[in-house]
């Protein structure tokens, strides 16, 4: 069996993170329908018998009908090849999602219940489940019990591996590796995580998104291309995203103006198809105003710039001299100890004043 595995392509995120700089935003949202199409010739172009989707295909709040008709023609370009999707959190089956309204084809199986469904073919038995609401605290999946492991037995999942709940007490179908590796699948086609697993020896695999999301998601994107038998297995990562997310740490401590600095960024060797993060590190001399500087920058793809800078003074000598510098900086540090300014305030009053004087 040859096969893509994929998921969280989220099609239709708003991209939230991007509207910094204009139409960068649906910019990307084009750059998923390309990528997405690159999986498809690909799949045309290598005799791929097999398409796992293992969740978040689209974004089920912001995802529109043209949307979905592009995906569902896209999947007509490959009428040979059987696609399987297992709903996720962002695109559970719930009552009228775009899943339960439309028909997306006679080669495409949408898993559409939590309980855990079986497809058998005559060589593979593909297990799969679907997300039928936002989250899911507990998972069927502990519960599964091969029929035939003369078969290669194939699980399709959205789920949190290793994971445990989040901040608000809720979970996303979490399940351990070692209770996946008991149960004995011959490869998991997992989604949910959108940085790839390739190192694990188990075949139990995330792919990561195919496009990358945001700055939380750096490295390159793409999908696993699988071939399996009984007897053998193998697999590769491919890249389909053209871009990356990368940062960049800065040091600051031998810069003393905001035009040292911006002089500084912009002397960077930057790839024109990347998106950049600044971070600044070290001790600043100078009052650093990050969104002042990325107006002022205004290089498109330097999206963010964060200041991770310390103080640069040493306030306690600064405080010890007979002059007004001295009584500035015990005033300040007097306010500080007292509760009278934040931590963030006392640093922007010692910079100011400074660089005023």
């Amino acid at each position: 069996m040859k096969f893509v595995h994929i998921a969280d392509m989220h099609f239709d995120i708003p991209f939230t993170s991007l509207n910094s700089k204009e139409n960068l935003s649906d910019k990307r949202r084009l750059e998923q329908r390309s990528v997405f199409k690159k999986i498809i010739e690909y799949i045309k172009e290598n005799n791929i018998e097999y398409l796992f989707i293992a969740g978040d295909l689209y974004e089920h709040e912001y995802v529109r009908k043209s949307t979905i008709e592009y995906i569902i023609n896209l999947f007509k370009e490959i009428p040979n090849t059987k696609i399987f999707i297992a709903p996720g959190n962002h695109d559970p089956y719930i009552r009228n999602s775009y899943y339960e309204r439309y028909d997306f084809g006679k080669n495409v199986k949408i898993f559409n219940s939590y309980w855990v469904e079986k497809y058998e073919d005559e060589n593979f038995n593909i297990y799969g489940m679907a997300f039928t609401e936002f989250y899911m605290n507990r998972t069927p999946l502990e519960q599964i019990q091969l029929t035939d492991k003369d078969k290669v037995n194939i699980l399709i999942t959205h789920c949190d591996l290793n994971g445990s709940k989040d901040k608000d007490g809720m979970s996303y179908n979490p399940i351990l590796e070692s209770k996946l590796k008991e149960i004995g699948f011959d490869y998991v086609a997992m989604g949910h995580i959108h940085k790839n697993n390739l190192e694990n020896k188990n075949k139990i695999y995330y792919p990561g998104s195919p496009i990358s999301l945001g700055f939380d998601e750096l490295g390159d994107h793409g999908m696993i291309v699988g071939d399996i038998t009984k007897e053998s297995f193998s697999m590769q990562f491919v890249k389909l995203d053209d871009r990356k997310f990368e940062e960049i740490e800065l040091k600051v401590d031998n810069l003393y103006s905001k035009e040292d600095l911006i002089e500084k960024i912009l002397s960077l060797d930057l790839d024109k198809n990347n998106l950049y993060k600044i971070i600044l590190i070290g001790k600043r001399n100078f009052e650093i105003n990050t969104r002042e500087i990325v107006r002022i920058v205004s290089v498109d793809n330097i999206l963010k710039i964060k200041n991770s800078t310390t103080l640069g003074y040493d306030v306690n000598e600064l405080a010890k001299q007979q002059n007004l510098k001295g009584m500035f900086i015990k005033e300040v540090i007097d306010m500080y100890e007292k509760g009278l300014c934040t931590e963030e305030e006392y640093q922007k009053a010692i910079e100011i004043g400074l660089e005023v004087m």
